[in-house]
């Protein structure tokens, strides 16, 4: 089964869902030593399959192909009453009927099958499954370990990491409130306190006496000295997304990639606008406009703001898309991502090299 001392460079690209994770990124990260991964959260079992060979036939190592699929861990989502949907489409189609774009309500099911998305995943094997916003059930944890696949899930809090280490994963991922995109809390749990907000460096801390998986710590980690400080403080490896998002093998829109090289002063804040969920990404017009406006549950929210999202890609608009980024995403280089991999090496290389020179 995989170990994260396999890997070369203590590095995973962040599973990031919406097409952003390509094959030739993936594979560009495994074929330089790290982790690639993929965000599957809203793709079809078909699209999961086709991505997963398409990867390994790019990489170099095949069979040993190093590919993390991730996936959400969807809670049973109902509409609000009338009154609430009425209210949310409105202000929703106030903003977007300037645009000619008109949002509707989702019909059931508002969530995709699981099990069925995991069915190319038991097919094709990629080392590591994860997971986001909950904890699989005992049964996909035990059919991924019959089939040696390690088991990894999100935790924002140490009650989160606990259950996590109780249902027999292999590895946590440890989300400070650096990081981009999607919390990861299980806020849907009545049993688990309000999100924290923790800092990665105090939730590594929490975590550090109480748990003993392996730990991989995100949130803010763009350079490689940023890798070697989350390494002391108890990470084994780790997990950057914003980092990977201007690669040149990246799948972000153009507008994402133009907004984080060329608005670097701009702010990134959390919003419940584009999905229903807190996310954390790069202000624009969208979120300034849905200050204090009615907004569905995650994903019914998500679902109704997807052809606003797709009209600003395709018509290179920014102000209308979801730019998720971490905090730090004023750090993001644009490069073939084989050499940001060997820019991040050497530069965990030289923050080793410099600790051991000041420690002799």
């Amino acid at each position: 089964m995989f170990q994260f001392s396999d890997l070369s460079i203590p590095v995973v690209q962040a599973p990031m869902a919406g097409g952003i994770n390509l094959p030739k990124l993936v594979a560009g990260v495994s074929n330089a030593g790290g982790l690639g991964s993929f965000g599957f959260a809203y793709s079809s079992p078909e699209k999961i399959q086709a991505d997963l060979q398409a990867t390994k036939a790019l990489i170099k190592q095949v069979p040993s192909s190093r590919i993390q699929a991730n996936f959400f861990v969807f809670q049973e989502s109902f509409l609000p009453s009338a009154s609430e949907c009425e209210s949310a489409l409105r202000d929703l189609n106030d903003i977007l009927s300037p645009l000619g774009i008109f949002a509707e309500l989702p019909k059931q099911p508002f969530i995709p099958n699981l099990d069925a998305m995991l069915e190319p995943i038991w097919i094709e094997r990629p080392e590591v499954l994860s997971f986001h916003f909950g904890l699989p059930s005992s049964a996909v944890v035990d059919k991924a370990h019959s089939l040696g696949i390690a088991v990894g899930v999100t935790a924002t809090s140490l009650a989160e990491a606990l259950d996590i280490q109780k249902r027999g994963a292999d590895f946590i991922v440890v989300q400070g409130i650096e990081a981009g995109g999607h919390r990861g809390t299980f806020q849907m749990d009545p049993h688990f306190p309000p999100d924290q907000k923790k800092t990665l460096k105090d939730l590594m801390a929490d975590l550090k006496d109480h748990i003993h998986l392996p730990m991989i710590a995100a949130g803010g980690i763009m350079h490689g000295h940023d890798v070697y400080q989350a390494m002391q403080w108890g990470a084994v490896a780790a997990q950057m997304g914003t980092a990977f998002l201007v690669a040149h093998e990246s799948g972000a829109s153009s507008a994402h990639r133009r907004v984080i090289l060329e608005h670097r002063d701009k702010k990134a804040v959390f919003t419940k606008a584009f999905s229903g969920r807190w996310a954390q990404g790069i202000q624009n017009q969208f979120i300034e406009q849905m200050q204090g406006k009615a907004v569905l549950p995650f994903p019914i929210q998500n679902t109704m703001t997807g052809a606003m999202r797709r009209w600003a890609t395709e018509n290179d608009q920014s102000d209308y898309q979801s730019l998720w980024v971490g905090q730090a995403f004023a750090k993001s280089r644009a490069m073939p991502v084989s050499e940001l991999m060997t820019l991040l090496h050497q530069e965990y290389e030289d923050a080793l090299q410099a600790f051991n020179q000041k420690g002799s």
